[in-house]
């Protein structure tokens, strides 16, 4: 039988609101904030010495610059006072960074390559402005223009026009995403999973996520402006079109309100095969049991139903196989097109909310939507998981797990 990469464990940070206004985790650092997270599995695990059974940790981020960036993983390791631990990797894939970094962990398991690893993400985007480390993508009009690259705000926004979806069914999609979040959180469906962040005193710095409006009316999103319109007026708008004739015109529909807000956060999984684990007492709880990555043209942002049928595929599934859906919520367009073609139920579809009512810190969002399907399937007592990630550049990214 080949070698099974199992997760052992998995915690999130609360996810804190970076709008710039309003910053609740801005003083934490970036290092200490994955070093805290870091040390609760030792906690949670009881084993002091566990440092020295990891081989590697590996960390993805959207931004890796400024205070996340020059190898934060290796960094966070000795800040942790984890220098037994080996290894220290960091990856960008855009916001599929910390699901891309489980999946690595999981394939060099499953490949004989390691035993015990570390995964997840990180991203601190009220002290790290996304898109500061730049690229010929982000400040190159010839990269830009050759690989019909568009941002991905516009890029919702054509998905809206496409598919004939109204403002109107965009709203009541953000609004039933804060409902399930401000309802999850209510209930306590996120606590098992969750680490509470606390100062160097011990004091409480956020214990719970701070993003979901339980107070937010289908009138107040309403009156909200568009939010990529300009970008689309900079010329956007005339690539989308030229590039999909058959679309006559781009509407642009997405507001601050139908669209994922700016957040901190870091998420992560304990992984290993069956000795690892044994070694180290640990009962596993879910193991992977397929991923797969889709890339569609650089204008789109629709890849996650391609990614989330080859993930299917690779495990021998149907869609109807699946208990419980996760979709990374950017933008409501493309999570309806999402839930609509997959033929996905209300009740098995993001059922503690997304991005749009929980905030997306981009690196380690796909982190946190584990933990979210992992403690949910536990809580139903359903076996099968499913989490996809439309990324930039047409990329996506699309993960299988199972409960064992």
């Amino acid at each position: 039988m080949p070698t099974q990469a199992y997760i052992y464990q998995a915690l999130r940070s609360p996810r804190g609101r970076a709008d710039g206004s309003t910053t609740d985790l801005y003083e934490v650092k970036p290092i200490d904030l994955l070093s805290q997270c870091l040390r609760a599995f030792q906690r949670s695990a009881g084993q002091e010495d566990l440092p020295a059974s990891i081989d590697d940790l590996i960390i993805g981020c959207n931004t890796p610059a400024g205070d996340q960036g020059y190898n934060i993983a290796r960094a966070a390791l000795l800040n942790a006072g984890w220098a037994k631990a080996r290894g220290g990797l960091q990856i960008n894939r855009f916001n599929t960074s910390g699901l891309e970094a489980i999946n690595l962990a999981a394939a060099r398991i499953t490949a004989g390559y390691g035993t015990v690893m570390i995964a997840g993400g990180l991203e601190c985007m009220s002290r790290v402005p996304t898109y500061l480390n730049g690229g010929p993508m982000m400040n190159d009009p010839a990269t830009v223009i050759n690989s019909h690259y568009i941002p991905q705000g516009v890029a919702a926004d054509l998905v809206a026009s496409s598919h004939g979806l109204t403002r109107a069914e965009l709203d009541e999609y953000a609004l039933s995403s804060h409902a399930k979040a401000v309802a999850a959180r209510k209930a306590g469906y996120f606590a098992d999973s969750l680490e509470i962040i606390k100062d160097a005193n011990g004091l409480i710095i956020l214990d719970e996520d701070t993003v979901p409006r339980p107070e937010l009316t289908a009138a107040e999103l309403a009156e909200m402006p568009p939010r990529f319109a300009e970008m689309g007026l900079a010329g956007f708008d005339e690539m989308a079109l030229h590039r999909f004739p058959l679309v006559d015109h781009v509407d642009h529909l997405h507001t601050w309100g139908n669209t994922s807000k700016a957040a901190d956060g870091c998420a992560l999984a304990l992984l290993g095969n069956e000795e690892g684990g044994a070694a180290l007492g640990l009962k596993p709880r879910a193991r992977i049991r397929a991923v797969a990555m889709s890339a569609v043209d650089a204008t789109l942002l629709t890849g996650g139903v391609n990614a989330a049928d080859l993930a299917l595929t690779q495990a021998g599934l149907q869609r109807q196989d699946i208990d419980l859906w996760e979709f990374n919520e950017s933008f409501a367009a493309p999570s309806i097109r999402f839930q609509r073609e997959m033929g996905v139920k209300e009740d098995q579809f993001n059922v503690l909310g997304g991005s749009i009512a929980l905030g997306e810190p981009l690196g380690a969002v796909g982190g946190m939507m584990l933990c979210h399907l992992l403690d949910e399937l536990e809580r139903r007592d359903l076996t099968l998981g499913s989490l996809t990630i439309d990324a930039g550049a047409g990329l996506a990214v699309s993960t299988i797990i199972e409960r064992v």
